[in-house]
């Protein structure tokens, strides 16, 4: 649905899951502090986190998945949700995966081929 190289940006307060487009791209703003039209995708958690809902703009409008827990809980976002979030980390929180407790390589920055 969206590149690798989008950035997911969860929100850490939870969300009120009756909000559809609209209303969840009103947060985005606030929440967020960024543009809901910039191509990124925003994570919404249910009080109870076992309900989540993806909002993202491509060219032509909003996207909105949403996804509900059978069992479990998806994990707390407090401590992920300090920065954007790769696509890959996004497919692994929605798995379920703690990704606090996951080790991550630091990130490199080239400048040249050697």
């Amino acid at each position: 649905m969206f590149g690798a190289g989008v950035r997911a940006f969860l929100c850490v307060e939870p969300v009120d899951m009756r909000k559809s487009i609209d209303g969840l791209s009103q947060l985005v703003g606030p929440v967020f502090s960024a543009d809901a039209f910039g191509g990124q995708v925003f994570v919404f958690v249910s009080r109870r986190r076992d309900k989540v809902k993806l909002l993202w703009w491509d060219r032509h409008g909003f996207w909105l998945a949403y996804k509900r827990l059978e069992r479990g809980r998806f994990p707390k976002p407090d401590e992920i949700a300090r920065g954007a979030l790769s696509s890959a980390e996004l497919m692994a929180y929605l798995e379920g995966i703690d990704l606090n407790r996951v080790r991550r390589l630091s990130a490199v920055r080239a400048s040249r081929v050697a």
